[in-house]
C-alpha cells in the first residue's frame, strides 16, 4: 500500500495486480491534491492512508485498475467509499462526469499506459 510519488509503469501495475487480485489493482484518487494511493486489499485502507496524509474525504474516490484491459476498460469506477448520498453520489460508481474526468486526469499524471 502506497501513495504514488513518481509515475508507475504499466509493468509495476501488472506486478501489483498479479500479487493480490490477479488482474486488478485497487486505487483511491484525491482529485484536489492530485494524488493516488494504490495496492491494498480494501479501498478503505487506501482512503485511510490518504486521510492520514492530509487529504479530505470529500475529495477521495475509489477506483480499480485493470492493467491488461483496453484503454476504455482500464479504469473501473466502483468502490463502497464512493457511496455518499450527502454529495449526491448514491452508488458505488462515480456519477458526476466532471469528477470522472478529473479522476482520469490524475490517473494519466501518475500511471503509465
Amino acid at each position: 500500500m502506497k501513495i504514488v510519488h513518481q509515475k508507475l509503469s504499466a509493468q509495476e501495475l501488472k506486478s501489483m495486480a498479479a500479487a493480490m487480485f490477479v488482474d486488478m489493482v485497487k486505487g483511491v484518487v484525491d482529485i484536489e491534491r492530485e494524488l493516488i494511493a494504490v495496492d491494498a486489499e480494501l479501498h478503505s485502507d487506501l482512503e485511510a492512508l490518504l486521510l492520514q496524509n492530509g487529504s479530505k474525504q470529500q475529495n477521495l474516490w475509489g477506483i480499480n485498475f485493470y492493467p491488461e484491459a483496453s484503454a476504455q476498460d482500464f479504469i473501473e469506477f466502483d468502490s463502497m467509499i464512493n457511496v455518499r448520498p450527502s454529495s449526491k453520489n448514491r452508488s458505488r460508481g462515480v456519477e458526476d462526469e466532471v469528477v470522472r474526468r478529473k479522476i482520469g486526469e490524475v490517473v494519466a499524471k501518475w500511471i503509465e499506459r
